[in-house]
């Protein structure tokens, strides 16, 4: 009679990611947004600066322009520029922002709440206490102030977005190693003499990688959706730029005349901030030592 424990198949990560269908499909749709957002100057055919009077406010169509140009299968806005190329290379700045104040936010935060928690005492004290004190704020109200000090613009918005976007990685990587710190792998890498810089990034970072991973996927969705959010407001990417926020801000005046302006770079700001919440709850919930597995 064969093994039973060797005829049973071994179930793995991917498996357990393909049962997950809606986290599943919220990937596939993340990976043809990014490949598109790569891969603009080959999909787009139009400048998204590029304006054309004469085909302002058209509605979305499959028909070649009256010139022989490209169709506009997404229409175009009120100065004719082609918006299926604006929210291409809008995209392209919307997650750029979100990439950099994620990744620079993570880095600050996962480096202090290390600190933080290995070493406690007065260390851990300050540390948190200026958490506290930054975090008691709204993050958009904060970066709103920061916004209207500076002047608008890419680089003052991620500078703004940045001046919070630290504390919960600093909560989070504190967290975990308050728990992992009194561990018997410390505990011997104290015994035989290593580094702290040793003991913090070859033993402890690599057992809270999980949990920050989670982290950082949320709070990629968070920041997507603040950039869009004072962008529309018009204190974050200025023209010629443009970015998903700013377009549903330029477009807003006409809703009622042309919502398909509005319409599309709403549907990639609602569309993408949950893909990635899916994806996001999913990563949490595989790697949650508490989870149940399939």
């Amino acid at each position: 009679m064969a093994n039973l424990a060797t005829s049973k198949k071994k179930v793995t990560l991917w498996d357990r990611f393909r049962y997950n269908k809606a986290a599943l499909i919220s990937l596939i749709i993340l990976i043809i947004i990014f490949l598109m957002l790569i891969f603009a100057p080959l999909v787009t055919s139009y400048d998204a600066a590029q304006s054309d009077l004469y085909n302002r406010l058209s509605a979305p169509s499959f028909e070649p322009t009256a010139k022989g140009g490209p169709a506009h299968i997404l229409g175009t806005d009120q100065l004719g520029r082609d918006i299926y190329s604006r929210l291409i290379w809008g995209g392209r700045v919307s997650l750029t922002v979100g990439f950099v104040v994620g990744s620079v936010g993570a880095l600050i935060g996962i480096t202090l709440g290390m600190i933080a928690g290995y070493f406690g005492g007065w260390t851990d004290m300050i540390i948190m206490r200026l958490v506290d004190v930054w975090a008691s704020s709204p993050t958009l109200l904060i970066a709103l102030t920061f916004v209207m000090v500076l002047g608008p613009g890419m680089r003052n918005l991620i500078i703004a977005l940045l001046v919070n976007s630290w504390t919960l990685f600093c909560r989070m990587a504190r967290s975990q190693v308050l728990v992992i710190r009194s561990s018997a792998m410390v505990e011997s890498g104290h015994a035989i003499g290593a580094s702290t810089n040793r003991i913090l990034f070859k033993h402890i970072m690599p057992n809270i990688i999980s949990p920050l991973v989670t982290t950082y996927v949320l709070e990629l969705a968070h920041f997507i959706n603040a950039e869009a959010n004072l962008s529309f407001l018009g204190f974050g990417v200025q023209p010629p730029q443009t970015s998903w926020g700013l377009m549903i801000g330029e477009g807003r005046k006409y809703l009622t005349q042309a919502p398909w302006i509005v319409l599309f770079p709403g549907l990639f700001i609602g569309l993408t901030v949950l893909c990635l919440t899916l994806v996001g709850n999913w990563i949490r919930d595989e790697f949650d030592p508490l989870a149940v597995k399939m």
